[in-house]
């Protein structure tokens, strides 16, 4: 398999994996459930999502290691368990990529705040990170996203933690909401900014994922865009999730989300994949456009 910055050369445009969560939710993991215990517990579903994205087209797919800090394994009493969960998390995409997509490793928030808005030191975050990134690396990843964060410090940690711990890519994805001021993240972080210091710190790649769904992400790709030549990497949700009774529903068809995929290449996208509530459909949506578009 090539490396992804080739690869991206040779393609111009990727297509990334979907969703893991609500993937996991219709395999029977409940709310509550601490989803890295599943490369433990479940291995042959979590390589069952794996697998359902590879063939559905990806050619980057992720890991079942996005709470895979030791800050969040705590909560589950497994943050003694964080290497032997990363590695397994990585060796199962791995096993299931059969040489057919990359498999970037998934690394999500803490949960926890770093100083002076929380007790948690630079450098105590930097470690925490350091601890997955080593796993991951153990377990065969070709790379790391550093997903779904909304703190421009904590992400820096991130980045820092995979820059000193491996030579592998490293993907710096946030999330923003659209208020009065514009976008931004719920820490008050803007794109043009974070692709600023997120470039300045070494990141491969840089972009957003989750949110509202795909219309938003591209005005966000414009803005990442305007300060920042780095390759985009693009996640949306299928839309805005809704309870109907008593379930978490995601709207977006796959026609849908397809049909904004010219509009995010236009806006400067390289990678583009789904986040809450997309399925394989939604990624086969997104291949078929994509041979339409970059005839």
């Amino acid at each position: 398999m090539k490396s992804f910055h080739e690869l991206l050369k040779e393609r111009k445009l990727l297509i990334a994996d979907g969703a893991w969560g609500t993937e996991l939710a219709k395999r029977g993991m409940q709310p509550g459930d601490c989803p890295e215990k599943w490369n433990v517990d479940h291995p042959a579903e979590v390589r069952a999502v794996a697998a359902s994205y590879v063939a559905a087209g990806s050619e980057i797919i992720l890991t079942n290691t996005f709470g895979g800090n030791r800050f969040k394994l705590a909560k589950a009493d497994a943050d003694k368990r964080a290497f032997e969960l990363n590695r397994l998390g990585a060796a199962i995409s791995r096993e299931a990529a059969a040489g057919k997509a990359l498999v970037f490793a998934s690394i999500g928030g803490t949960g926890e705040f770093m100083e002076p808005l929380g007790t948690i030191t630079e450098q105590e975050m930097v470690e925490c990170f350091a601890e997955q990134v080593k796993a991951l690396v153990a377990g065969g990843a070709d790379g790391f996203v550093v997903e779904t964060m909304t703190d421009l410090g904590e992400t820096l940690a991130a980045v820092r933690a995979a820059r000193e711990n491996s030579s592998l890519p490293v993907v710096a994805s946030l999330t923003f909401d659209h208020g009065q001021a514009g976008y931004a993240t719920m820490m008050g972080v803007r794109p043009q900014a974070a692709a600023a210091a997120l470039e300045a710190a070494g990141a491969d790649a840089v972009g957003s994922n989750c949110g509202a769904g795909i219309a938003n992400m591209v005005e966000i790709a414009r803005l990442f865009r305007s300060a920042t030549e780095l390759p985009l990497w693009i996640k949306p949700n299928a839309g805005l999730p809704e309870l109907v009774g008593g379930k978490t529903v995601f709207r977006e068809t796959p026609v849908q989300m397809a049909s904004y995929l010219r509009a995010l290449v236009d806006a400067g996208a390289n990678i583009v994949g789904g986040c809450c509530g997309t399925t394989p459909d939604h990624i086969r949506a997104l291949v078929a456009e994509r041979c339409k578009i970059m005839k």
